[in-house]
């Protein structure tokens, strides 16, 4: 039977080992993967980059209609936007890491910097398959600030009712 000064020092050590397994070695090691991940994508280097996916993963673009499953249709993408060596350049500003229970799962989010476009959010999964990490789920979301929260909600319903004019022109 535990005493309660071992049960103290065991509630006082879990904080502990939560906080070092969100710092440990897989935590860098999923650092190092998104970062070479954008850094491929800021190269153009499309084999670096769809690498750094699971075969079956998931991309989420920035517009409503981009939900790009790596085969066939992000791997087209991506090999058309990168074919002269160049693709698009974000730089993480900000990223949270977190594995659960099972150390071969890790979430994340981060806040993402672009010279040209500003502030993004970039959230997704990765997994461990075979000793390597993979990205299993991305999505990217643009950055809108709360002040500009209305005037955005009215761009995007005349842009949408531009559209649907065309759709009913056609």
């Amino acid at each position: 039977m535990m005493t309660s000064r071992q049960l103290l020092f065991l509630a006082l050590l879990l904080p502990v080992i939560v906080v070092a397994e969100n710092t440990g070695p897989n935590f860098e090691a999923v650092g190092r993967v998104l970062d070479d991940f954008h850094n491929a994508a800021a190269v153009g280097d499309n084999e670096r980059y769809l690498g750094h996916l699971t075969e079956d993963s998931v991309y989420m673009g920035t517009d409503e209609w981009e939900r790009w499953p790596k085969h066939p249709e992000f791997r087209e993408y991506v090999d058309s936007r990168f074919k002269d060596g160049v693709g698009w350049n974000y730089k993480s500003v900000e990223r949270t890491i977190r594995f659960g229970e099972r150390t071969d799962i890790a979430w994340f989010d981060e806040v993402l910097y672009s010279e040209t476009n500003g502030r993004f959010r970039g959230t997704g999964v990765l997994t461990l398959q075979s000793g390597t990490w993979k990205v299993e789920h991305y999505a990217m979301s643009f950055l809108i600030l709360n002040e500009n929260w209305d005037e955005v909600i009215e761009l995007t319903k005349s842009t949408m009712a531009i559209k649907e004019s065309d759709q009913s022109t056609e």
